[in-house]
């Protein structure tokens, strides 16, 4: 990664997913914030998934002006999203540093809802995102299956949106693809043995693509194990490089534009 640095690339990169609202950040932003810009992260969506990280969410996007918000409820949290909730979510969604709606969807990791009350929590929030014209930021794990057929019955092409972290092969890539979808890589692309994912990469036509952290969570090479930050985007671009022999300024470029357009944003 250093070879990046030392050559002098001048890169802008978009760190189109990440949890600055997270306790790992929370309490420390202009740090994070600070080093991510030494490594090219110049803007982030700064991700929700509940009534208070939402409320962060939006409070960081206000505060700084490189930070934007992307609000929803998680399928962990489905549990507690209710009529009140879906109201409040509406009136925030007004909110002119809003990108999209999310991150939601389905995970059948965990067994704390159920996947009826995941697949009812993300029907429900589809029709806002289509009702109110905003993309979604799609949360997939174990659950390709049924997050394929609940995007295409919604028929999410008039808004589309991402599927944040990609972890799938070829196949569900272009099953995505042609739902008008986005992908977004995040350090999983970078790990050594997700051959999958890296077929995908070099699969993925370049104007659909974007790159994330997911930070706290899913440090990529050389640093997985450690705890992620908004800063490391850069190592996945570099990853996503070097998997499709390509030059990693015109990664950044193209993922970069690729956010901006998606999300709305005039730079």
């Amino acid at each position: 990664m250093a070879f990046l640095l030392e050559k002098g690339y001048k890169m802008q990169i978009f760190d189109s997913h990440t949890h600055l609202n997270d306790n790992a950040f929370i309490n420390d932003v202009d740090k994070y914030i600070e080093h991510a810009k030494k490594l090219g992260v110049c803007k982030m969506a700064i991700v929700g998934s509940n009534a208070k990280l939402n409320q962060l969410s939006l409070e960081l996007a206000h505060k700084y002006d490189n930070l934007y918000s992307i609000i929803g409820w998680h399928p962990e949290d489905a549990l507690d999203y209710n009529d009140e909730q879906e109201a409040i979510l509406k009136e925030q969604l007004k909110d002119p540093k809003i990108v999209a709606l999310g991150e939601i969807g389905l995970d059948y990791h965990q067994d704390v809802t159920s996947r009826e009350l995941q697949m009812k929590v993300f029907r429900r929030q589809i029709k806002i995102a289509k009702a109110m014209n905003l993309p979604i930021s799609v949360h997939n794990r174990d659950a390709f299956e049924d997050t394929y057929n609940i995007l295409k019955a919604e028929d999410v092409h008039a808004n589309s949106g991402i599927i944040h972290s990609f972890n799938g092969d070829v196949d569900w890539l272009n099953k995505f693809m042609d739902l008008g979808m986005y992908v977004s890589y995040s350090g999983v692309a970078s790990f050594k043995k997700t051959h999958e994912v890296h077929d995908a990469v070099r699969a993925t036509p370049i104007d659909r693509m974007l790159v994330e952290t997911d930070a706290p969570y899913l440090a990529p090479e050389p640093l997985r194990g450690h705890q992620n930050e908004p800063a490391y985007t850069l190592y996945t671009l570099e990853a996503v490089a070097r998997f499709r022999d390509e030059n990693p300024d015109k990664i950044a470029k193209a993922t970069y534009n690729n956010t901006l357009k998606l999300f709305g944003i005039k730079d």
